[in-house]
């Protein structure tokens, strides 16, 4: 990774955009429009900020850890990878870092989300110079944590979809709709999609 800058930053959101629909990246940096805000949005960040609230009193039994320090709103970035954002909590114990995102939605977390948690692992690899093997999604509304495995094969994935971004957005190439129209029904972006609706 080392000695390769990027002249086109992204954010660690965009992977999970991207994965979930490439055209809300390319709204964001090829043809900047406004957004609407969603009632999940607003509903989302309210209970983020009382979750964090929370979290601060709370145990790690939720993890299936029995110590660390907890970290919120971790503003984290990579030259060499071109990649940055803001980590809802890092949980920082004796030999390792465990990136943690909220979630406000009932569904299981997706592919989408944990290529978003490998993205803050590589950050994390990078300029904490410590492994990260491990990241939960905490479900919100469940009160429920889940684990995964950020593997080698899911970060190398991770930096593919970074490159596919870049090519992307230097190309200014229209990505096709997602193939499930039901990803479309909440998204901020869909009066943009006149081929879809």
């Amino acid at each position: 990774m080392k000695g390769k800058e990027h002249n086109l930053d992204l954010r660690v959101s965009d992977v999970k955009q991207y994965q979930y629909c490439p055209r809300v990246v390319y709204y964001q940096y090829v043809m900047p429009v406004d957004k609407a805000v969603t009632y999940k949005m607003e509903k989302g960040k309210a209970a983020q900020e009382d979750l964090e609230e929370l979290e601060q009193r709370r145990k790690l039994r939720a993890y299936g850890l029995s110590e660390g320090k907890r970290r919120f709103n971790w503003w984290v970035h990579s030259r060499d990878l071109g990649l940055s954002g803001k980590l809802d909590m890092a949980i920082e114990t004796g030999d390792a870092i465990y990136p943690v995102d909220f979630k406000f939605t009932r569904e299981p977390p997706r592919k989408n989300h944990v290529y978003q948690l490998a993205g803050y692992a590589l950050i994390l690899e990078d300029t904490e110079r410590r492994p990260v093997t491990k990241g939960f999604i905490y479900l919100i509304p469940e009160k429920d944590a889940f684990v995964f495995d950020l593997t080698e094969e899911i970060k190398a994935e991770c930096l593919n979809t970074l490159e596919q971004i870049r090519d992307m957005i230097r190309a200014e190439r229209f990505p096709d709709p997602p193939s499930r129209r039901a990803k479309c029904v909440d998204c901020e972006y869909q009066n943009y999609c006149r081929d879809i609706w």
